[in-house]
């Protein structure tokens, strides 16, 4: 359940952190929750995105964060609390730098990624339940990102640049890896969020690779559904779990750069 709530925050925040979307005050802010044969469709946490423009390391940087937590009735159960910041140049339109602070129960873990460009390489540091911490040094592709910079190309999309059925595959930094990720298009649909109403949706079904090979016959599943408009935000994302289904959708949203001209009134 953990990690499956882990690449669900990730999954959000990638696909709202696009570069040329960066939007200084927009905040999306979403609920997660979980459902069962015999068990309602009840809210467990929360999923909150903010993007501003900041000096990092004396320039003008984007900086995106995403704060995944659970709601207060259900922190004596599973008390989660993690956050990701990534840093973007304004010129390039690149991430320089990605950390993570995660706390869940008695379970710590902090990393921090450094890109140098120029030289097409990632040094990443890590470190889990406070113990020292290890290091490593990656090449990168042009389709290397973190996890919250890794869709970035695909709220700038526009339908027309995708074939129907079409699959697509992007690659995910981490700690001392690769991992893979296999999309593919599905078409437009009319998606119902709750509380929120209909919206003119894009449909795209998700595979996250198990190792840095193309292995996806057991690696997490998902679909997620885009509004079908110039913000490309992320409206839901659905992912089967043994036992029922956990589901992430959008709940508020502020400052956005364009009309919502996808939510049908």
């Amino acid at each position: 359940m953990k990690r499956l709530i882990i690449t669900l925050i990730a999954s959000i925040a990638t696909f709202a952190a696009s570069a040329q979307l960066y939007h200084p005050g927009e905040e999306l802010e979403y609920r997660v929750s979980y459902r069962a044969k015999y068990f309602p469709n009840t809210e467990i946490g929360s999923v909150e995105i903010n993007t501003a423009l900041v000096e990092h390391e004396g320039e003008p940087r984007h900086r995106v964060i995403g704060v995944g937590r659970t709601l207060p009735t259900y922190r004596w159960f599973f008390n989660m609390e993690d956050t990701y910041t990534i840093h973007i140049d304004t010129a390039t339109l690149r991430t320089v730098h990605f950390a993570s602070d995660i706390i869940e129960g008695s379970y710590t873990f902090e990393s921090t990624y450094r890109y140098d460009w120029d030289n097409m390489q990632v040094y990443s540091r890590w470190s889990s339940r406070k113990r020292p911490f290890k290091e490593k040094t990656q090449p990168l592709t042009e389709r290397s990102m973190d996890a919250i910079s890794l869709f970035f190309n695909m709220r700038t999309a526009s339908p027309d640049d995708f074939t129907e059925g079409g699959i697509g595959t992007l690659e995910m930094v981490l700690e001392d890896t690769v991992r893979h990720i296999q999309y593919r298009y599905l078409g437009r649909e009319v998606k119902k969020i709750r509380n929120q109403g209909k919206f003119r949706a894009m449909k795209f079904e998700c595979q996250l690779g198990t190792t840095e090979g193309f292995s996806f016959t057991d690696g997490t599943v998902f679909t997620l559904w885009i509004s079908d408009d110039r913000n490309r935000i992320p409206l839901s994302i659905e992912s089967p779990v043994r036992i029922g289904s956990i589901q992430a959708y959008i709940y508020d949203f502020k400052g956005l750069k364009y009309p919502l001209e996808s939510l049908i009134k």
